[in-house]
This record gives C-alpha cells, structure tokens and sequence, in this order.
C-alpha cells in the first residue's frame, strides 16, 4: 500500500473514531467549561478536519509540549507565534499536558504582534472554549478553542495571551523557543493591547501547543519532528529564522493549491529513543511524544524527522537507532501519513564528537538516504558540511559550537528540501 493509500485509510479510521466525542466536555464544576482528554480532543479535531466542504482543518503553527520550572500565580502570559498559511477561524490549542493539578484560565486573547509585547490597536479578540469565556483543563489535557470567525493571513505574528486563575503546579511549556513571551504584573491583562504590565520577557511558550485554522482541502501540515537543531538553537532569537520558517516561507511562494503549513516539532535535547519530562529537560522521547505531540494536530500530512544525535551522544548504536526510526515509520505509516527522514548533520569540533560516534552518524544517515524505507530523504548533512571535512559543518554556517546552525545555516537547511518530496504524492 502507497503513502496516499494509507493517508485514505488513516482519515477514514480518524472520522469513524470520533462516535460523541467533543473538544470540550460538559461544564466543570467552577461553571468554567472542562477540556477533555487528547484522545478525545484529537478525535474531533478529526471529524471537524472532514467536516466543511471543499476545507478542512490544518495546523498553521504548532509546538511541543515540554515543561517549564516554577510556578505561575494570578498573572497573564503573553505567547507570540507566527502563522505558517494561511486559513480562517482560528482555533487556540491550549496544554496541560505535564500539569499535575487543573490549568483555569478565564481569559484568552488573541491579536496582531506589533513590537515586544504589544498588540496592534483594536486587533485583540477574545476567545471562547464550548461558549464560555473559561476553561479548565486537567492534568494531561488540552482544549481547542472555539473558532474565531474571520481571515488569518499567512506568515503574520500573533499574540496569545490567557490568564492563569490562581497558582500552577507544574508548567507545560515550550523551553527554548527561540521566541520572547513575557509574563504580566498581578492580574488579568490578556486584553491588554499595550505592553505596561508585561514586565518579564521568558524564552518560553506557556501552555500553547497549536494554532489551528480552516483551510482549502488541498493546503495540509508538515510536522517537523526533531531536537535542539528543528528548534533552531543556533538562531537568531525573535526573527523567525529557524529552519522550518524558511521551509514555511518557501511554501508561502507557492500557489495555493501546493501549499503546505509547517508546525515545528522540535525540543532542546531531544531523543528518538529514551527522554524525561522535567523542568527543564529534553522531553519525552520522539517514541513517546509522537501521537501527543505530532498525530493528533489537525492536517498533518508528512512527519519530517531530524532527530538522532542525542541518542550517539547517549550511547545509542546505529542499529539501535534505526530500529527507532522504524517503529516511527510503521507508526506514522498506520496512521494514515507519510514520514520523510532527514539525515543528521556534522558534529565534527562540537562536544559531542569522537571518531565512534561519527561511524555511528555516517551509518544512520547511510540508512536514511538507501535503504528506501522512509518515503522521502532531505539530505540536511549533504546541505550544511564542510566540503574539506566532512564530518563538520561548513564555517560560514556554525553557529558556535560544532553543532548548532546559526542563520545561515539553517536557512541552507530550509532550502534542502525539495517542496513535492514533502506532500508525498
């Protein structure tokens, strides 16, 4: 069976799933709506995703859960993304994936980014969760909003801001974002359009996992699995500068019907085989994250991964590693979606590097490149080594440390891939 059969297959065996479930459970008992679980609210997603004719729903920007330390009391977070396609009806997914007691928040606004934390004058709407203006999500949840009727246009930088009731326990974040939030006085400012109260910049995504919008049917998602290096560490802080936004704005040249949204999927430190979700860590692994993180997000049609030298730097075997890669590829398979591996790019004068480990690399990405079981290959190692030293990223593309792409490199990175190979037709 073909990548579109088993894309046929997968959306067929989404709709059926969804029998009464909803996005958002009967009332809690505050009189805030409660979130239900992401079992439930993936599978609506999904019916919704079938339910419009000639659209569907499809993920414009995304990120993973991972968790953030402290504590948040009684103040307002102010989240900044930047929207891949564009669509209509917006739709916020909120997590509290990693919480151990109830998210509530009672207030949640969305507008147009002008500069730092303020929000361009009279853009700021509110948004709503099963018609109330609260929600509360329990530990290991989420909730999409409801949609907000009117257009969201493509590559535009938007302000989620939403106010926590009370304390949290453990905060769901996005760590390294690559991206100033910020973090209000005491109180409820999520309709503030100035920036006043928000005193505290954080390089951090509280609580913000998708923006979802309704698209034409040909427009889907590429979800971007990976670590530090799809996060774009490396980069330029608040200049949407990582690599996905440069495959993003490749899409955004084309036509219509050829465009693809990108939700980038990569955490600082992650592994495809072994992680720990805890303040401040790598997150769970690749394994353990992939439905949660990349499957349930409305209109993902190919899952691009780049992950792996974590798992060399850990110890991992080559062999062990592709068995990894192989049960992410029978799984993304059995969902319906295609899975396009991306080799591992040069290490070589980083800390991670001893001539073993680079055996181990140059063996995994020989995998990935001929052994035809990916249905796809974006050769990112081909795309930013170092002619005369291979096993090294070219100079003009390091951001530092042997590792990590800077500007440059990840905007050679952006412009690896070729643009069919990734709608898998």
């Amino acid at each position: 069976m073909n990548s579109s059969s088993w894309r046929r297959v997968g959306a067929s065996v989404l709709v059926m799933a969804v029998g009464a479930a909803g996005l958002v459970d009967s009332a809690a008992p505050d009189g805030s709506a409660a979130a239900g679980s992401a079992a439930a609210d993936s599978a609506a997603a999904g019916a919704a995703a079938d339910g419009g004719q000639g659209s569907q729903l499809v993920t414009t920007w995304g990120a993973s859960d991972d968790i953030a330390g402290g504590t948040l009391n009684d103040m307002t977070v102010r989240n900044i993304m930047r929207t891949s396609v564009g669509g209509r009806d917006l739709r916020i997914r909120l997590s509290n994936a990693h919480g151990d007691q109830p998210l509530v928040t009672d207030s949640v606004y969305v507008g147009r980014h002008q500069a730092g934390a303020s929000v361009v004058p009279g853009t700021s709407r509110r948004l709503t969760f099963g018609g109330k203006e609260s929600v509360r999500i329990p530990p290991g949840g989420m909730a999409i909003s409801d949609p907000l009727p009117g257009a969201v246009p493509a590559q535009t930088s938007v302000t989620v801001s939403l106010h926590v009731v009370g304390t949290t326990g453990v905060i769901t974040a996005h760590n390294r974002a690559m991206q100033h939030s910020y973090k209000s006085t005491s109180g409820d400012h999520a309709a503030d359009e100035s920036a006043t109260a928000y005193q505290t910049e954080s390089s951090a995504w509280f609580f913000l996992n998708a923006a979802i919008v309704t698209a034409p049917q040909q427009v889907d998602t590429v979800a971007t699995l990976g670590d530090s290096i799809t996060s774009s560490v490396g980069s330029t802080i608040d200049t949407n500068r990582r690599w996905p936004d440069v495959l993003a704005d490749r899409y955004a040249e084309l036509p219509e019907h050829r465009r693809l949204g990108i939700s980038n999927e990569g955490i600082s430190g992650n592994r495809v085989l072994n992680g720990v979700a805890k303040a401040g860590s790598a997150g769970p692994s690749a394994l353990a994250r992939l439905d949660r993180d990349v499957l349930t997000k409305p209109g993902v049609r190919t899952v691009l991964v780049l992950e792996g030298i974590n798992d060399i730097y850990a110890g991992a075997s080559a062999d062990e590693l592709i068995d990894g890669y192989r049960q992410l590829i029978t799984r993304v398979h059995a969902s319906g979606r295609c899975i396009v591996g991306g080799t591992i790019t040069p290490v070589g004068g980083s800390f991670v590097y001893t001539p073993e480990k680079e055996a181990a690399r140059q063996a995994v990405n020989e995998f990935i490149r001929n052994s035809g079981e990916f249905d796809g290959v974006v050769d990112f190692d081909a795309a930013t080594r170092d002619p005369a030293d291979p096993s090294r990223l070219q100079a003009a593309y390091d951001g530092g440390d042997g590792l990590h792409p800077n500007d440059a490199g990840s905007h050679a990175m952006g412009n690896a891939a070729n643009l069919d190979t990734l709608r898998c037709d």
